[in-house]
């Protein structure tokens, strides 16, 4: 059972996390995951995903493996829930938005699409709440 109050430790990773995402590159793969990566297709994601050694790939996969990174933190009890969630939501947009390829992401690789942060939104209401507004958010833009 999650304890109710966060702790010093708590808040030291959620302030490590903080300033992981501040460093340069990932700021930039960032960036580009959240504003500039817009697949409509299976295809425009694969040809990112399959592109080994374009910075478009590196970036992909600095973003998703930090983000998978820390939901692990969460789902395992090193940083509580609630002060992670309130902290941030970024992972959890990056999931809903490329939720539609995670069967695709699933048939090339053979692993889950960011099964770390799939884990996190079933187990917490706060983070299955979060993950259905976006998803909700980026449905209705794509109308």
């Amino acid at each position: 059972m999650e304890s109710q109050i966060a702790t010093h430790h708590d808040a030291d990773i959620i302030l490590k996390l903080y300033d992981l995402r501040r460093e340069d590159v990932l700021r930039k793969a960032r960036h580009w995951v959240v504003f500039e990566f817009n697949p409509k297709t299976p295809e425009e994601f694969l040809e990112v995903l399959q592109a080994a050694a374009s910075q478009e790939n590196a970036y992909f996969r600095q973003v998703i493996s930090y983000w998978e990174m820390a939901a692990s933190l969460v789902i395992h009890g090193a940083v509580k829930s609630d002060l992670y969630l309130d902290s941030n939501g970024e992972g959890i947009l990056i999931f809903a938005k490329l939720y539609d390829f995670r069967e695709t992401y699933a048939s090339k690789t053979g692993f889950p699409f960011m099964r770390q942060t799939a884990q996190m939104i079933e187990k917490y209401p706060m983070a299955r709440d979060r993950f259905n507004a976006r998803l909700k958010m980026i449905q209705d833009r794509a109308k």
